[in-house]
């Protein structure tokens, strides 16, 4: 999508509020940089009204308190990302029509990539490259998302639940790599939110998909069913990995986690 088309959403007219580890727009906001409306609250009354109708509103929308123009908080109505392009589908209005388009290929290019999933990697190469990662660095990080999404499937079919318990288990493997958690880690490379392993080194991401193909190797000969005993595994994965940077180190004399981070070659996602 041509930048130029994004540009109702990246208006600092639209304001935010990061809730739920996830940014919320102001969608009076997004109603008024989006139509030629002179009076957006109405409009999007109106609008809410009709999508109730339809069912279709519920979950999109949460009250939060925003800082108005009066330098007041009050509650007002936002939405998350996926919220506001299902509220983009519904406002018929010529600014919204390159989104509309936009979020028209995204989807057949989900659809694509389930049919080939190595054209998603193909677009994500193409992504890192524009954003200025060098080569070498790419050809890594995609190897750890791999690793990552075997592991990752191994836990699905064990009974381990997305969300919070593959967050402890991930934070387990990498404490016991790294001797850090995730949080931590992105502490010493002074990110906030953005993506870690996309301001790993190199070397970083190489004992990060040790340890998670570590996990997964556990996990099988363990034959883990259930959470705990995917942790059980997750730990000795993450020992192994931890052992072998501990001995990389020595023989090297080298420190594996460092402060080293591309915010200079990419735009932070938190400023996006």
């Amino acid at each position: 999508m041509e930048e130029q088309s994004l540009m109702p959403l990246q208006s600092d007219a639209i304001r935010k509020v990061w809730h739920n580890e996830e940014w919320y727009f102001s969608i009076i906001d997004i109603i008024e940089v989006l139509t030629d409306s002179p009076i957006p609250r109405t409009y999007w009354s109106k609008l809410k009204a009709k999508i109730k109708k339809e069912g279709q509103l519920n979950p999109i929308w949460v009250q939060l308190k925003m800082l108005a123009t009066d330098g007041k908080n009050y509650a007002t109505d936002t939405a998350n990302t996926e919220g506001v392009f299902r509220l983009i589908m519904s406002v018929p209005s010529p600014r919204a029509e390159p989104l509309k388009l936009w979020l028209a290929q995204v989807g057949k290019q989900h659809i694509d990539e389930i049919e080939d999933p190595e054209l998603g990697f193909e677009r994500l190469k193409d992504t890192y490259i524009a954003k200025g990662y060098p080569k070498e660095w790419i050809d890594t990080r995609l190897k750890s998302i791999d690793i990552r999404k075997q592991l990752t499937d191994e836990w699905q079919q064990r009974g381990v639940k997305q969300g919070q318990e593959y967050a402890i288990l991930t934070a387990e493997i990498a404490k016991a790599t790294f001797g850090l958690t995730p949080t931590e880690h992105k502490k010493v490379k002074n990110l906030e939110r953005q993506n870690l392993r996309d301001h790993m080194t190199n070397l970083e991401l190489i004992f990060t998909m040790l340890g998670e193909e570590s996990t997964r190797q556990y996990t099988v000969e363990d034959n883990a069913t259930g959470f705990e005993e995917n942790h059980e595994s997750a730990q000795k994965g993450g020992k192994a990995a931890g052992n072998a940077l501990k001995n990389y180190e020595n023989t090297t004399g080298k420190t594996i986690v460092s402060d080293t981070n591309f915010l200079k070659q990419i735009k932070p996602e938190s400023e996006e």
